[in-house]
């Protein structure tokens, strides 16, 4: 369990793996438990993830908390209070390489900045600012799902439509966590479909 030192110093801290293994959930637990110590606290996630409420984030448990949705990295920095003492991030990956230099600013600032989402996306490549976040933070927390071919630990996330495009908002039927050995990378030949249409990968 990770211990975390209060102290006048800010930080980040990381939430990462792939989609179903409970980055949300943990992100809402520290998001408690910074409340019941009565810090200040203050949520956000990306406009594009309205999938069970776009005003909470929310955990495939369904575990939600009140939360700002935003497009931008910059409007994070806008709207963050000069006495909040935690900011929460979720659903990382769908913002662009700014957020990195905006959680930077926020821990210099003296905030605990908590931020989750997917390392990877359905190719299994590293996935939008989520690489350099992880390598800047102070804290990284690999989550780990279950593979549901064969139930071993999974760290991949297995698309299951025919979509070519990084980022397709989705859950249980559009995706599935898989372990290694099961992954597979979609060729593209599978992929060329002239129906597939851009949707807004979660």
């Amino acid at each position: 369990m990770m211990q975390i030192v209060r102290g006048k110093s800010g930080w980040v801290e990381v939430i990462c793996g792939p989609m179903f293994s409970g980055k949300s959930e943990e992100l809402i637990r520290r998001i408690r438990r910074a409340e019941i110590a009565r810090q200040r606290v203050q949520i956000f996630k990306h406009a594009f993830d309205a999938r069970y409420d776009s005003d909470s984030i929310v955990s495939h448990s369904r575990q939600s908390l009140p939360s700002v949705s935003i497009s931008k990295p910059s409007d994070i920095l806008e709207r963050t209070a000069d006495r909040t003492e935690l900011v929460a991030v979720d659903e990382a990956q769908f913002f662009d390489a700014e957020l990195v230099d905006v959680c930077s600013r926020l821990a210099d600032q003296g905030k605990r900045v908590v931020v989750a989402g997917l390392d990877l996306d359905y190719r299994g490549q590293p996935f939008g600012p989520m690489p350099l976040m992880m390598c800047r933070a102070e804290y990284v927390t690999k989550q780990l799902a279950i593979c549901v071919t064969c139930g071993d630990p999974a760290g991949f996330t297995q698309r299951l439509t025919r979509s070519r495009d990084q980022i397709q908002v989705g859950a249980t039927g559009m995706y599935e966590a898989r372990c290694r050995h099961h992954f597979e990378v979609p060729e593209e030949t599978d992929l060329d479909d002239p129906e597939t249409t851009r949707t807004a990968s979660g």
